[in-house]
């Protein structure tokens, strides 16, 4: 298990190439193309097919950050072990290593700019209010800095009275929206979906238009981690896709499926991918989703302190601390919640990662038995 998984960017970049001569076993003129993003890069793994260019299998990790460590744990796996069973003739591979490096090489869930790449993918600028996220101005003490933490208990207590007041319910379902829109008003704040494309979301949009001209069809596995059940993998799709939760399940055999209404969550990349396909590759067949790995679990108090994690370590970076045990404490919880150094949760990854890699490739006619 320990080949899988890295403890820093580099160690992870540098197994990703050497995954190259694996991947040319297949694809004997699969190449390594490297996309400069700032002072660090995106790698990419391009395996065309030998026969018709019928379906493209594109798996993309990092886009945010310290999520990819585990994404590229299931992408070493899947080359090692499951890329002998694709239908090489006529499927092409498209692996990519770290959508946001910057985040994944310091731990953290953002890029350079604080941007969260998943809120970055909106479709039309110009038709979206600068307030979009009422919601989130009318709690901006909770979601933006307000200066260095003196004490880690009072700053936890801080958001957990917030909850705990007479308005808890509601005040809880306003921090769910305020998550799930983004917003677009302080660049210091959690959620922030930018100003402008970032480097990335270009590139990655670039990627989309590319492999939809070339392909019929497009399966995109989007390696995440946080979300859903503690040590099981969660689809999380768009409403896009056309198909319930319960046709997704049975096609391709997952236990999680989460559909979400685009409406409700702005800038999301694998919308975006869908956007692109309906606007400009209506022919084309996609299926593009997020693959998280749950940590906290799925309770309300779970959900509190995913809250309380994110917002502490983004008040922590702009703001510092003085108190050595909310420096540890607040970034033991971020590590906890986005990567974890626990071997049943890393086993789980594995495991969970190779049953929807072949649940998805059996369900779109992909796999065969090597």
């Amino acid at each position: 298990m320990s080949q899988y998984f890295s403890s820093s960017y580099e160690e992870s970049r540098e197994k990703f190439i050497n995954l190259l001569s694996e991947v040319k076993r297949f694809y004997p003129k699969a190449e390594l193309l490297t996309h400069s993003i700032g002072d660090e890069s995106i790698d990419v793994i391009l395996g065309e097919p030998k026969r018709d260019r019928k379906t493209m299998l594109l798996m993309t990790i990092g886009e945010h950050g310290i999520e990819g460590y585990a994404g590229a744990a299931v992408t070493h796996q899947f080359v090692r072990t499951q890329l002998s069973h694709v239908r090489h003739e006529t499927t092409g591979i498209c692996l990519i290593h770290a959508v946001n490096p910057w985040g994944m090489k310091h731990f953290r869930r953002v890029n350079e700019h604080n941007v969260d790449l998943n809120r970055n993918y909106v479709i039309d600028r110009e038709s979206v209010p600068y307030n979009v996220n009422r919601e989130y101005e009318l709690m901006r003490h909770l979601f933006v800095p307000d200066g260095v933490i003196d004490d880690y208990h009072e700053a936890r207590e801080q958001i957990y009275s917030f909850l705990g007041s007479g308005i808890k319910l509601d005040g809880f379902k306003a921090m769910s929206g305020a998550k799930g829109m983004g917003q677009y008003q302080f660049p210091k704040g959690v959620y922030y979906g930018g100003e402008e494309d970032e480097p990335s979301a270009i590139f990655l949009k670039g990627i989309q238009h590319d492999l939809l001209e070339r392909y019929g069809k497009v399966v995109h596995m989007d390696w995440h981690t946080a979300l859903g059940p503690t040590n099981e993998v969660t689809m999380v799709i768009s409403k896009r896709d056309g198909r319930t939760e319960d046709e997704l399940k049975q096609a391709y055999g997952l236990d999680n499926v989460n559909v979400y209404d685009p409406d409700e969550v702005l800038g999301d990349s694998t919308n975006h991918f869908y956007y692109v396909r309906d606007t400009e590759y209506p022919d084309k067949g996609l299926v593009s989703a997020l693959f998280e790995f749950g940590t906290f679990g799925t309770s309300t108090k779970a959900s509190i302190r995913e809250f309380l994690t994110i917002i502490l370590e983004n008040r922590l970076y702009f703001e510092g601390t003085k108190d050595p045990e909310a420096r540890n404490g607040i970034q033991n919880e971020f590590m906890a919640m986005f990567y974890p150094d626990d071997p049943i949760w890393r086993e789980a990854v594995l495991r969970e990662g190779a049953t929807a890699i072949e649940g998805c490739l059996k369900g779109e006619s992909l796999w065969r038995d090597a």
